[in-house]
């Protein structure tokens, strides 16, 4: 699986943040094993953004979450993304 992460509005490097960001991308793989790639953005702007778009075989799947960290936020969109990949594979199993 490719995985992109990108800052927007950022002035150097987030190390941290980006390891956060990959080791979530690891974890959908336990939940779905077609995944293309998984592109992740941190949008730093009034409220801290994080937006997933993972490509799976067939679909695109989108999450995007904003908080006043970035780490919360991360969170909550991991949650939404791992609930978008289950709901998904049980449709795909169900056909």
């Amino acid at each position: 699986m490719k995985t992109n992460v990108t800052f927007r509005h950022f002035k150097g490097h987030h190390p941290v943040l980006r390891d956060l960001a990959m080791q979530a991308a690891e974890h959908f793989e336990k939940f779905h094993n077609s995944i293309i790639s998984t592109d992740i953005e941190f949008i730093n702007e009034t409220d801290k953004i994080v937006e997933f778009t993972l490509f799976v075989q067939g679909k695109t799947l989108i999450v995007k979450e904003s908080s006043d960290d970035f780490k919360k936020s991360l969170g909550k969109a991991e949650d939404k993304m791992v609930r978008q990949l289950k709901k998904y594979k049980e449709k795909i199993q169900a056909h």
